[in-house]
């Protein structure tokens, strides 16, 4: 089940302003984009909610696909936030790491993968399972 590789602590003490288009950038015809180039953006005031609480996983494996989360990609999770029902999260299941869709279900607790090759798990009263965090953003690089 090992689907987290790397575990880093979100730093965002410093601030690096990036150039920021105020006009949504189409998908189909392009348009000249330099007349709307005002502002700035912060990536970590974007991503971050919660530095204190908010770390940075690396993922290993397809078992989210369906999700947008593919094997490479890095999730920004903050732990502050309260699991609820439908919310992917991190998990820690029997020791190991696990990326999942949560779902609360008349009393059940099941971790859904986002891959019909995987199956649910449906955690047990007396299961060795916590949920670390909340998944609040999937970084991944464009193909």
């Amino acid at each position: 089940m090992k689907e987290i590789t790397e575990i880093f602590k979100a730093e965002a003490k410093t601030s690096l302003p990036l150039p920021f288009f105020i006009a949504t950038v189409p998908a189909g015809f392009p348009s000249p984009a330099e007349n709307y180039l005002d502002k700035t953006i912060d990536l970590n005031e974007l991503l971050i909610a919660h530095p204190a609480a908010t770390f940075f996983v690396r993922v290993a494996g397809d078992s989210m696909k369906g999700a947008g989360i593919f094997s490479g990609d890095t999730l920004v999770v903050d732990r502050s936030l309260e699991p609820t029902d439908n919310k992917i999260v991190v998990a820690i299941v029997n020791g190991e790491f696990t990326v999942k869709r949560l779902k609360l279900q008349e009393g059940r607790i099941l971790l859904l993968p986002e891959n019909p090759s995987y199956p649910i798990l449906e955690l047990r009263e007396g299961s060795d399972f916590q949920v670390w965090g909340v998944v609040t953003y999937v970084i991944h690089k464009a193909i």
